[in-house]
């Protein structure tokens, strides 16, 4: 209790003599007494409490607001001010040896607040320095209080130490600027210039650099300045154009150039520069769209100059009152009344323009006026028709694309047909019109009429069909299509001598005066299209069907012929958008035997993605008869044959179509399994693709089928049970008489909350939250039993693999955890356990890996998942804090990597303040409860607290989320079966094939990446191009490439390793907060980490390089 001589002073009655002023003894008394808190002289009662050492009442002091705000913040804010103290001491050094010779002395102190405050006071402080002048510089720091707060502190401090001080303010000198200005700079190079190529090539340069916000009202008025002075247009241009994008500037509102742009536009003579003015106004305008007043005067500037001789004006007139133009009334500038502007009819007007490209624009602001969401009048309607007869392109693409929006506004309006009496809905009238454009000269229109045709699924189904009626004329007969002569052919008998039934039968007469030669409207729209020259038109034309096909199963049925087709076409691209097509309404079409075998030719196609999606579309196909399956089956089997790397598509589209006709495969089986009555035939070979694709197809039928295991043989039982067993994913569960179920699925009428594998899920996650009840063995017991129990259902369960491994990678970090905190580990000093650090250590490293897994490899993880994993590997990273501090000699290591783990447990609290009330009583929120005193206190009491808060911390509920999958990847090619190495030259390269099946990987293009580890422990990562990866279905990504190898000759061959990685980055799942927007964040934390997890199984490859040959 005493700090001076141990042996205490007594009176004759013994009681102790205190050499202390007794002013503020009395509070003091009154606590020890009563544990009354003092109620007035706080700070004079906390320095008495902390001479005489009594730390509870320090402690219950330094809570109390007074001293909290004074000590406790101050602290923090100066802990933030590199080398505060050290500066101080400098000052104070100073100042005592300037007083030396006189009663007093005067120190400059420079305070910056941030690194540009820094940057600016560089040369002031040099100039100091050079005068001979005693300067103290604090800062830059990080923290919220401002120069001011600093200041005070100083001035605190330096009266604590017994000194007098004042305190005044230095006037504001001038300082020569090393950087002028945007302005001041172009100022000065528009000076220098002498002619108009100067100042453009100084206009040009200053173009190129960034202006702030700031500076750009300066910048803009020596621009003006300057066009008032130039004669030259094509400066004057250049200006123009920097004075729009100027306007665009982020944080600049461009109202207060407004005047002056109207002003020199009144006065401009070029055509050119009033185009660019005019842009200049478009973009002020879009930049305030909320200023009305603003809006009617570019409006009315614009309809101003619509009588311009020059189309580029009438253009940007056009193109500034479709993007602000309104129906609203507006304020004449007499003020006398209210005018209404029509902008649609001046806009109209324009649509008659003798310049093509004025016509194109109008009809361009016009839908520009649809976009912004005004509805345009019926009357336009009209006007567009009229424009599809117009000479030029540009014109004729523009039109149809307004008819098409007139269309949707007002489909069921009546309008009269020409030279007719008759009526028809509008939305009819503008298919017809359209229709015809896809006969247009100019393949850019037939393009936009046909992807328009797609769009208008209101039209009437006659109309519809008509596009499809392209009757050919013969002798004045209409000509039978070659889809319709083969369907009679195929549908109808004919004599031995080749003539068909009724072939002589007397035909009408025509008459010659009502042949109607010239098809008009909707008659042969698509056929047209199908049979364009372009293949981008008959890409449009292909896509339009699939649109309308997929709204009407009767046109579907109709298109059946002309999609067959266009398998045939001459272009790749074509062909593959035609299956692709034809997929999509497969539910609503039946295959006829004729048009089967067209499609089946494809197999024969050298491309891959031809053959694949073929065999996608042979998976939803409904064919008619079983002479169809088994044309398909054989047509398959030829293509096995001849592309051996189809065997697992070829597979698959035998499992759909058997499950898809059952009853038609049925009479196929004795012939397809070579099975006699009354003979035994030869047991074929299970290594044979063939054979198995066979019974693939016969086992998926049999499952709807219960007669057809009868028709089975022994092998064929035997050869079931193999296959069930190694293509699981092919072979389904069959009821096979005197047998049992191989396995069956759960009913569906079972409701997914009473399946028994949800309800073992559950339980046994429930289970696993008492955990803080057991005793530590036990605990470890039971999460290693759970996390056995889901890691088999997840074997087992296949739609409940994702939930079950990813429960039990969160329960083995937590297993982890516990093993590292056992007691045993921690009694003892750490230099007699260093094996049992380095099993912390590994723990440790173990469960960022695991957390770094759980985040990024399954896809379905949502905000309040990530929240747990971050926290999880918040705990990890205090383990490794604790490890690191038992091992490490010294206290100077430690004090960085404590801040460090303080600045991560900061940015956990930015990133996560919306889900902290999720966490009472976690690890984090008891850590964030005691931030404060972690910030002051020293790394070894910051270790202490860490160490016991991570031994009481609980175990945190992770919730499941409903759907969650787990990234994969299948490596099909290369097999890793073949013994034969491939051979190449040492020194050059050698292609290898990989071909990999990728399920529910999330953007895969920028993820995923192929390594290749060689036996000298050398490994090579390759990034698969964009165009490599396929994507067949919803979660299913298909990645094909080729991967180039090579290195020095070897002696005898030897195995690469080929595997999948997936790349991730730590910053990609943490949500944006307002604090990290709007804030700094510390350079440590600011860094992310990149890494890879395979996702897939290694696939060994022999390869051989040889030494070249000399």
């Amino acid at each position: 209790m005493f700090s001076s001589s141990p042996k205490a002073c007594t009176d004759a009655e013994g009681r102790l003599f205190i050499d202390r002023p007794g002013t503020y003894f009395g509070p003091i008394l009154d606590y020890l007494r009563s544990e009354r808190l003092p109620t007035h002289h706080i700070l004079e009662v906390y320095r008495e409490a902390q001479f005489y050492e009594i730390k509870p009442l320090v402690k219950l002091l330094e809570d109390m607001p007074q001293i909290f705000g004074e000590q406790v913040a101050r602290k923090q804010f100066l802990l933030r001010v590199p080398g505060y103290s050290e500066n101080l001491e400098l000052m104070v050094h100073l100042a005592r040896a300037e007083a030396v010779a006189a009663r007093s002395s005067a120190v400059l102190v420079c305070a910056v607040r941030s690194e540009e405050d820094a940057a600016l006071c560089a040369d002031a402080l040099r100039i100091l320095e050079g005068e001979k002048r005693s300067v103290v510089k604090f800062g830059p720091w990080k923290a919220a209080p401002q120069v001011k707060d600093l200041l005070d502190c100083v001035k605190m401090d330096i009266e604590a130490r017994g000194y007098q001080q004042q305190q005044e303010e230095i006037a504001t000198k001038k300082l020569r600027l090393t950087k002028p200005s945007k302005s001041a700079a172009l100022h000065i190079d528009l000076c220098k210039a002498t002619s108009p190529a100067d100042a453009l090539q100084y206009l040009l340069q200053f173009a190129r650099k960034p202006v702030e916000a700031e500076s750009v009202e300066g910048v803009v008025r020596i621009l003006l300045e300057h066009y008032y002075k130039e004669n030259d247009p094509s400066v004057r241009l250049k200006i123009a154009s920097l004075l729009g994008l100027l306007s665009k500037t982020a944080g600049f509102s461009p109202d207060c150039i407004m005047d002056d742009a109207i002003n020199i536009l009144q006065n401009e003579k070029s055509h050119q520069v009033l185009a660019q003015l005019l842009d200049t106004l478009l973009a002020i305008g879009t930049k305030l769209p909320e200023n009305q007043a603003i809006q009617i005067r570019l409006v009315d500037v614009a309809c101003k100059h619509l009588t311009d001789t020059s189309h580029g004006v009438r253009n940007k007139c056009l193109q500034l009152l479709g993007n602000l133009g309104s129906l609203e009334k507006s304020v004449t500038k007499d003020g006398e009344g209210l005018a209404v502007r029509d902008v649609q009819k001046i806009i109209g007007d324009y649509f008659s323009d003798q310049d093509p490209r004025v016509r194109t624009a109008a009809i361009k602001a016009m839908l520009q006026l649809h976009e912004r969401g005004l509805k345009l009048h019926q009357a336009i309607y009209n006007q567009a028709c009229k424009l599809l007869s117009d000479d030029y392109e540009q014109v004729r693409s523009a039109a149809v694309q307004l008819i098409w929006v007139v269309s949707q506004l007002y489909p069921e309006s009546i309008v009269p047909i020409p030279s007719s009496n008759e009526e028809i809905r509008l939305v009819d009238d503008a298919f017809g019109k359209i229709c015809h454009m896809v006969s247009d000269g100019s393949w850019v229109v037939r393009v936009q009429a046909a992807k328009l045709l797609g769009s208008m699924e209101q039209v009437s189904s006659h109309f519809l069909e008509q596009t499809l009626d392209k009757k050919l004329m013969s002798d004045l007969r209409r000509k039978r299509t070659a889809h319709e002569r083969a369907k009679e052919l195929y549908s109808s008998g004919e004599f031995s001598s080749g003539r068909k039934w009724g072939d002589d039968a007397p035909k009408e007469e025509i008459d010659t005066g009502a042949v109607n030669l010239i098809e008009s409207g909707a008659c042969g729209a698509f056929v047209h299209g199908l049979e364009d020259e372009m293949y981008e038109v008959r890409i449009a034309a292909v896509e339009a069907l699939c649109m309308l096909a997929q709204s009407s199963p009767s046109f579907a049925e109709k298109c059946l012929d002309f999609l067959v087709d266009m398998f045939n076409d001459e272009i790749e691209e074509v062909r593959l958008q035609s299956i692709h097509t034809m997929r999509k309404i497969s539910n609503n079409i039946t295959l006829r035997e004729d048009q089967l075998d067209t499609v089946l030719a494809v197999l024969e196609d050298s491309s891959r993605d031809i053959r694949e999606a073929l065999h996608e579309l042979l998976c939803c196909t409904n064919v008619s008869t079983k002479e169809g399956i088994h044309l398909a089956l054989v047509e398959l089997l030829k293509n096995l044959t001849k592309y051996p790397t189809d065997r697992d598509s070829i597979w698959k589209c035998l499992k759909f179509l058997g499950s898809r006709h059952p009853t038609l495969v049925l009479p196929l089986v004795p012939e397809l399994l070579s099975t006699h009555p009354f003979f035994d035939t030869a047991e074929p070979d299970m290594d044979d693709p063939a054979y198995i694709a066979v019974l693939v197809l016969i086992f998926n039928a049999a499952k709807t089928c219960p007669t057809m295991p009868a028709l089975f043989s022994d092998h064929t039982f035997r050869h079931y049970a193999y296959l069930r067993d190694s293509l699981s994913h092919l072979v389904p569960a069959l009821r096979l008489p005197g047998r049992k179920l191989v396995s069956s699925a759960v009913s569906p009428s079972i409701a997914p909350h009473e399946d028994p594998s949800h309800q073992f899920l559950q339980q046994s996650l429930e289970r696993v939250y008492s955990l803080q009840h057991l005793d530590p063995q036990g605990t470890q017991e039971l999460l290693e039993f759970t996390i056995r129990d889901l890691q088999r259902l997840g074997e087992l369960q296949s739609e409940l693999a994702g939930v079950a491994d990813f429960s039990a990678t969160y329960l083995r970090c937590q297993l982890l955890l516990i093993k590292a905190l056992q007691e045993k580990l921690w009694n003892v000093a750490a230099p007699l356990y260093l094996k049992q650090s380095d099993l912390a250590s590994a723990a440790a490293k173990q469960i960022m890996e695991e957390t770094y897994k759980m985040e990024f490899m399954y896809s379905g993880v949502e905000n309040k998942q990530v929240v747990i994993i971050h926290h999880m590997r918040l705990q990890a990273k205090a383990l490794q804090l604790i490890v690191t501090a038992r091992t490490t000699r010294g206290v100077d290591p430690l004090f960085g990597m404590c801040e460090k783990f303080l600045q991560e447990v900061d940015f956990f609290q930015r990133c996560f303040i919306a889900d902290l009330p999720h966490l009472q009583d976690s690890f984090v929120d008891k850590l964030l409860d005691l931030m404060p005193r972690l910030m002051t206190s020293k790394p070894v009491e910051v270790v202490k607290i860490l160490q016991t808060m991570l031994r009481q911390s609980t175990f945190l509920h992770l919730p499941l989320p409903e759907q969650i999958h787990k990234a994969s990847a299948t490596i099909i090619e290369p097999a890793g079966e073949s013994d034969n190495p491939l051979r190449f030259t040492s020194g050059l390269v050698v292609a290898l094939d990989v071909d990999a099946t990728l399920e529910h990987v999330q953007d895969p293009q920028s993820t995923v990446k192929v390594q290749v580890l060689y036996p000298d422990g050398q490994a090579q990562m390759i990034h698969p191009k964009p165009a490599d990866f396929r994507n067949p279905g919803p979660g299913r990504h298909r990645l094909i490439t080729q991967v180039y190898l090579s290195h020095t000759a070897w002696t005898e061959p030897c195995q690469v390793e080929v595997r999948l990685l997936l790349a991730y980055n730590s910053n990609s799942r943490i949500p944006k907060s307002p604090w990290i927007e709007g804030g700094e964040v510390s350079p440590q934390v600011e860094t992310s980490i990149e890494g890879t997890i395979p996702f897939s199984k290694s696939v060994k490859v022999y390869i051989m390089p040889k030494p070249a040959r000399r």
